[in-house]
């Protein structure tokens, strides 16, 4: 049995499957015909979803699953090789809904795993009936781009990849802090995974932890290696983990707006993401602006990442070679809008699957 047990609401069931790439942890809920799978973000697990889950089930429609990713959760660690961008995630992925032998379904990726559901959506079509992308990362990965067509700031990607990560959040993530001090990672999810003064329920809040602190910290997982650079702020990418997968030198998801099987999309972000945004405030641009980091080289440079600029004109050109999708930003809001506006984005979704 799962060391997280306890952490499982009424309904939701954990499960394991081999797949013929990883075993993989899941949990499942509802007895509907029509498929969900969910796919949960960085430094996170499967278990932000219950509650998602549990609404979807009492519909009576569908048949929820949550993935944990390589690496987060109880899902197998396995390394992860980061010049293939994300594509080790998505092809779990395709391993993981084939082992199950799932019909044709739906498919909704918050943070890392939105750029997880569109890698997938390129590379492994024919599935899916829509694609939901909540808070989803740039197309151009996170960090060290300016402009909205993902212009690189440096030839080497310096400003993305493993050395993006605080080293004292990392530590604390793998000795386990349960802490509540200011630099904890429950205050960092307080702070950025939602919008202040949002607070999850005691007993949510102590699920949520959990499922952070559940990410494994190894060099080939998270954060990732770095290498040294002459360009500021000083490192970059690796060729390992999470982080370095997220890079722009191993990611670019341009290609999304030319796929030839298009389902449709709906994008919901949160009006006040701190992490995911034009001005996000875990990224190098944007630290250097406000004095975090120093020797900032200016904004003709290195700006700060316009992250839902690159992604709405990915999208735009999806529109415009025949995709069709539809964006909607929930005001007073973070990055988790599936928790913090759990309402409004279950009508959302249930409106978008119901009508595909």
């Amino acid at each position: 049995m799962s060391t997280s047990a306890a952490k499982f609401l009424p309904g939701i069931a954990q499960r394991t499957v081999k797949t013929e790439r990883l075993t993989v942890a899941y949990l499942e809920a509802g007895a509907g015909s029509i498929p969900i799978v969910l796919v949960h973000g960085n430094a996170s697990s499967s278990l932000f979803y219950q509650d998602l889950m549990l609404a979807l089930a009492a519909v009576g429609r569908y048949k929820v699953y949550a993935p944990d990713m390589r690496g987060y959760g109880d899902s197998e660690l396995l390394p992860v090789d980061a010049t293939r961008g994300v594509r080790d995630y998505s092809d779990d992925l395709d391993a993981f809904v084939r082992a199950l032998n799932l019909p044709p379904f739906h498919l909704f990726g918050w943070s890392l795993g939105g750029n997880v559901v569109m890698q997938y959506a390129i590379d492994h079509p024919g599935l899916l009936r829509s694609l939901t992308l909540q808070a989803a990362g740039s197309p151009f990965g996170y960090g060290g781009t300016k402009g909205a067509e993902g212009t690189p700031n440096w030839p080497d990607y310096a400003g993305s990849g493993g050395g993006m990560a605080n080293p004292d959040f990392v530590q604390r993530i793998a000795r386990g802090d349960r802490g509540s001090d200011q630099n904890s990672p429950r205050t960092v999810m307080n702070t950025f995974y939602f919008k202040p003064p949002f607070r999850a329920p005691a007993d949510r809040e102590e699920i949520y932890l959990s499922s952070l602190l559940s990410t494994k910290v190894t060099p080939g997982n998270y954060p990732g290696d770095m290498t040294p650079s002459s360009n500021w702020p000083s490192v970059a990418p690796g060729t390992q983990g999470v982080n370095n997968a997220l890079s722009p030198k191993y990611l670019n998801q341009a290609d999304f707006a030319t796929i030839s099987d298009k389902p449709p999309v709906l994008w919901i972000h949160g009006a006040d993401d701190q992490i995911v945004a034009d001005v996000s405030l875990l990224e190098f641009g944007t630290l250097g602006q406000l004095g975090v980091v120093p020797d900032w080289p200016g904004s003709e440079v290195f700006p700060p990442q316009p992250m839902k600029t690159q992604l709405r004109a990915v999208l735009d050109k999806y529109r415009a070679n025949g995709g069709q999708y539809q964006e909607v930003v929930l005001p007073d809001c973070g990055h988790s809008p599936h928790i913090e506006k759990a309402a409004e984005v279950l009508k959302l979704l249930t409106e978008f699957v119901d009508a595909h």
